[in-house]
This record gives C-alpha cells, sequence and structure tokens, in this order.
C-alpha cells in the first residue's frame, strides 16, 4: 500500500503494530534468511540456583563453577530462588501490560521518538532510569496510578539481585568479587519496558533485532515466550521458555570486555506471534555513563593478550549514533569488531 515502504509514515502513537492493521506493511519486513522461523527449537538454559550461592563452603564452591560454566559457555542463565516475590513479579508485568492499555495520548508522553531506520520493529516500548530510585521515579508515568509504587518495588528488588549475581560473576573468573564495587554501586539502572502486539504476519517482521546488550548484565522478566537466542554451538536461533517465576539473565558486552572473552555476551532477539501481547521488562545494569570498562590485568598474559579497548557507555552511544543498528544485522558483530576493535 502506500506508503507502506516508509518508515516515517509510522510514527510514534501511530505505527502499525498501535494501529492494530491486519497486514505487515513492507518496511517491517526483513528478509527471510534474519526473519523469525515457526516451530523454534527451545534453548536448553543453565538454571542457577542463587540460594546455593549464598551457602558456604563446597555447595557454594559448585555452585559457583556452575554460574562460570553457564557465562563462559551461553553467555546467558535462568535464576530461580532469587528472592524476589512472585507477587512482585506479577505486579510489575500488570501495571506494564496497563501502561500500555492507555490511550495514545497518554503514552506518548513517555515514548521516545523513533528514528528514520530502514527497517521497522513491531514493537512499542518505554525506557526510564531506575537507580537512585528516588532522583527518577517522579519522572516515571503516572498512570496507571499504581505504575510508580508497583514497578518501583521490582526495580528496587531486581537491583539487588543484580549486585549479588555481578559480584559472583566476577568472582566466578578467579578476581576479587569487590573489584568494580565502587563503579557498579554509582551505576546505572535502565529500565525498558518492551510491549510486542499481536502481529498478523509474525514470520515477516522481528521484535528487536538480533543484538547483545551494552552492560554488565541485562535481568528480564517475560510475560509470555518470544525471547531467541542465537546458540553458538550451531549457529541456530532458540526460543527461550517462559517458566512462572524465573529470571533470565544476559551477559553483556561490558563482562565480555572485563574477561578478555573468557566470557561472551549473548547474541538474541525478539520474535513475535499472531495470538497476543507480549510484554518484558528489561532490567539493565551497566558501570556510570563516563566510567569505562576494561578488561582485568589477572586474565591478560603472554597467552592471551589484551582483546578489547576500554570504553564507557558515553562512548558507546556516541558509536550508536554514527551507526544504522537496524539493518537486520548482529549488533554484537559491531561492538566487538567496530566498536571495541581487536588489539
Amino acid at each position: 500500500m502506500s506508503g507502506d515502504k516508509n518508515p516515517s509514515s509510522f510514527t510514534i502513537g501511530n505505527t502499525a503494530q498501535e494501529k492494530g492493521l491486519d497486514y505487515v506493511p513492507e518496511c517491517y519486513v526483513v528478509s527471510p534468511s534474519k526473519s523469525s522461523s515457526s516451530g523454534t527449537e527451545k534453548a536448553r538454559i543453565p538454571t542457577i540456583v542463587m540460594s546455593r550461592l549464598r551457602m558456604n563452603g563446597n555447595k557454594r564452591s559448585i555452585a559457583i563453577e556452575e554460574l562460570s560454566e553457564a557465562c563462559r559457555h551461553r553467555g546467558f542463565f535462568q535464576v530461580v530462588n532469587h528472592g524476589i516475590s512472585q507477587s512482585i513479579l506479577d505486579e510489575a508485568l500488570a501495571v506494564a501490560f496497563s501502561f500500555f492499555d492507555l490511550p495514545s495520548e497518554e503514552k506518548l508522553k513517555f515514548y521516545l521518538k523513533n528514528g528514520a531506520d530502514k527497517v521497522q520493529f513491531w514493537r512499542v516500548f518505554l525506557k526510564h532510569y531506575a537507580h537512585p530510585l528516588d532522583a527518577w521515579i517522579d519522572s516515571w508515568p503516572h498512570n496507571p496510578p499504581q505504575y510508580r509504587e508497583k514497578m518501583g518495588k521490582y526495580c528496587a528488588q531486581i537491583r539487588n539481585v543484580a549486585l549479588e549475581l555481578m559480584g559472583m560473576v566476577i568472582e566466578s573468573l578467579g578476581i576479587s568479587p569487590n573489584r568494580l564495587t565502587p563503579q557498579i554501586d554509582r551505576g546505572m539502572q535502565v529500565m525498558a519496558v518492551n510491549c510486542y502486539p499481536p502481529c498478523p504476519k509474525p514470520e515477516m517482521p522481528l521484535g528487536l533485532p538480533p543484538h547483545s546488550d551494552y552492560t554488565c548484565l541485562t535481568i528480564i522478566l517475560q510475560s509470555s515466550t518470544g525471547l531467541e537466542i542465537l546458540d553458538t554451538d550451531d549457529g541456530n536461533w532458540k526460543m527461550v521458555p517462559e517458566l512462572h517465576g524465573v529470571l533470565q539473565v544476559h551477559i553483556g558486552d561490558h563482562f565480555e570486555v572485563m574477561s578478555n572473552g573468557v566470557y561472551k555476551s549473548v547474541v538474541h532477539r525478539a520474535t513475535l506471534n499472531s495470538e497476543k501481547t507480549r510484554v518484558s521488562i528489561a532490567s539493565l545494569h551497566s558501570l556510570g555513563m563516563d566510567d569505562k570498562m576494561e578488561t582485568a590485568n589477572e586474565l591478560i598474559d603472554e597467552r592471551n593478550p589484551k582483546r578489547y579497548k576500554e570504553s564507557s557507555f558515553k562512548d558507546f552511544l556516541d558509536f550508536l549514533a554514527n551507526n544504522d543498528i537496524a539493518d537486520g544485522k548482529h549488533l554484537k558483530f559491531k561492538n566487538i569488531k567496530n566498536f571495541y576493535g581487536f588489539l
């Protein structure tokens, strides 16, 4: 149809996914080699039991080794016994759904502006900072009325889990878990609240393109399946199952750099379905805007020379401003090869 090739035809509040079109406009269609596939195989996700990481002695040592294996071979794991009540998880998802059910004029106050990307993605989303919570919460949506209270409780507790996990990931590398404590304490927590409406042809567009996260850790809470990770063993996409009360954890680019490539950030994407709306809440944890992540000296020697240059989150934002990430290529490839560079 006229205008379907032009991304500027679908402005915020007037996108194809928000309008509920019964077809997929051409500017949303990705190439067949990069589109979502039906019947995707389920990913085998390592399970980390946080209560075991909190123990002492041999049981904790075994749990730390399991965490190391997950970071080394998958860059992705799921966490159980994390200590966040199911009611807090459910209420965070509920207020997210309620926000996206608001009239467009109310949501537009908080949506970010889309750039003129060549390819559009079947997603609407809200982003806001969450640490320190009292400095940012007044800038969050005040509708629905319980959004700040319910999402705020979730953000505070998920940050505690993230801090604990980040220390354990560092420890699993054989490095002091307190190595980055000051930088992490003053670091950023960014919340990406994503909504993926039903799509009439879910195999044609994507909710989000393949990418890795420029974070230390990203923790995902999802309402239903749709998250896929790239299996580096066979090069195929695998669906992450939705398990009640489970948190999905991504190793981000920061930890790949710090580990000198021992741990790998995971490439992932968001796929769609034709039946129901999916919501995911991503809590992204990184160093401060100007704090530079660099490779740990303990992991550099003659056999393992330094592979990445140091960089800050601000450096990365400057890089994104000058590079199109919506062309279907892996953002991770651009991060590692073009942004960090091999030294």
